[in-house]
């Protein structure tokens, strides 16, 4: 049985008890490298944790008097010995920290801890740089300057299998990327970006891998619809996206999922319900259809809570369609005893309810403990594996960046139910 449902916090202390993933990943930051939380806020120009949860829910604004000021900001977010944890501020001398000049990525506060950490830094010290590269360029998104512009798709969903063939359906990508590597947007971000431009070969390298990531989302809510055996040509479909936040919502757009009409092209309706607590203010938050708009449109609407509120308070009421597909990215509930309260009345509803799901994880350790906690809950795990259209965009873990890097929507587990078990014949 679940115990009560776990209430949104009160408290904005940063914690390892929350249903508020940032909130637990400033108590993880804290655990890693002490004080980075702070630096972050303060490189925010916000006083604490509240004021930064007040300008995600719109209550507050992050303000800064030029881009060299943002872009400085983030990458003194980055600025802590790589080897002993120690922030600029623990040092004797604060500006003793250096940046390796290979990878402009990590800083370290000696030549002896650099030279202590090089056997294990070298290891990943070319990917690196392709994440500080990215790390940049992914603003481009909140610009509007990416994704570029993609082609319907010339086979049936079925048969495009990898990357490799949904490049190949694309035809030349030269005079879409020209006019973003020559942009006005992409020459304001090296002229502040606190380094320097890289070659136009890494750039687009760059280019491609932040619109893998962006285009991984779609393409994984397509894979459930193919996993499921879903037909968007037979019916409209109503796709849950549950435990939704800052990376789905923040700047999101009524058009970020439009990939998917071109994978399924004159499809007879698509929506997608972003839900959350972490839900952010913008164009999608509006109200979910009860009956289906147009046909070959994707619509986008989105709900603040957990999903099993918003079952109760307005699926339940008739006031928005039930799923016909459960999707997850990267829920975390793994991760920490609060978010594990927090998921738990919504993955029993979606046992309970048998409802079609799909959900995706960073990695294969993550994958490991989400299939144990579903195992443990009965759940019938129809299939798990890589993900053909994961992100090919390294993510660096910000306070350990020696490890081996994670990329976003790498593996899925699909499951529906509860476990049938085989009763003993008396």
């Amino acid at each position: 049985m679940a115990g009560p449902d776990p209430a949104l916090p009160d408290s904005f202390t940063p914690s390892s008890s929350s249903v508020y993933s940032d909130q637990f990943g400033f108590y993880s930051l804290d655990c890693n490298v002490p004080g980075l939380s702070k630096v972050i806020l303060d490189k925010l120009n916000m006083k604490d944790y509240k004021d930064y949860r007040a300008a995600l829910e719109g209550k507050g604004k992050v303000g800064f008097r030029s881009y060299k000021e943002m872009f400085q900001n983030l990458e003194d977010t980055y600025k802590f010995c790589a080897c002993c944890s120690k922030l600029p501020v623990s040092l004797p001398d604060p500006k003793a920290l250096k940046r390796c000049i290979k990878c402009l990525n990590v800083y370290y506060c000696s030549k002896d801890c650099q030279k202590k950490d090089w056997s294990l830094h070298k290891k990943f010290c070319k990917t690196l740089h392709a994440v500080s590269i990215d790390r940049l360029v992914e603003w481009l998104v909140h610009t509007g300057d990416l994704p570029f512009a993609t082609e319907v798709w010339s086979r049936p969903a079925k048969d495009v299998r990898c990357w490799d063939d949904w490049v190949s359906m694309q035809g030349d990508l030269t005079p879409r990327l020209e006019p973003i590597l020559s942009g006005k947007n992409m020459t304001d971000l090296w002229t502040n970006g606190c380094r320097p431009r890289p070659e136009e070969a890494e750039l687009r390298e760059s280019v491609w891998r932040v619109c893998s990531e962006f285009f991984s989302r779609p393409l994984a809510i397509g894979l459930g619809i193919q996993e499921t055996r879903l037909d968007p040509y037979s019916r409209p479909l109503t796709v849950h996206l549950v435990g939704a936040g800052h990376d789905e919502t923040l700047g999101a757009r009524v058009t970020d999922m439009d990939e998917l009409s071109r994978m399924f092209p004159g499809h007879q309706g698509l929506e997608v319900v972003m839900v959350g607590p972490e839900v952010v203010q913008g164009p999608i938050m509006r109200p979910p259809l009860r009956a289906f708009g147009p046909r070959g449109r994707v619509y986008i609407s989105a709900y603040k809570g957990l999903y099993h509120q918003f079952w109760e308070e307005v699926v339940e009421k008739g006031e928005a369609a039930k799923p016909d597909l459960v999707v997850g990215f990267h829920p975390g509930f793994h991760a920490s005893q609060g978010l594990g309260e927090g998921w738990l009345p919504t993955l029993l509803l979606l046992r309970d309810y048998s409802i079609p799901s799909m959900f995706t994880m960073y990695n294969d350790a993550e994958l490991t403990y989400s299939l144990q906690i579903l195992n443990e809950l009965e759940m019938d795990v129809k299939d798990t594996g890589p993900n053909p259209f994961s992100s090919q965009k390294p993510e660096q873990v910000q306070t350990s960046p020696n490890k081996p890097p994670s990329y976003c929507n790498a593996f899925y587990i699909y499951f529906q139910g509860l476990l049938e078990t085989q009763q003993e014949e008396e």
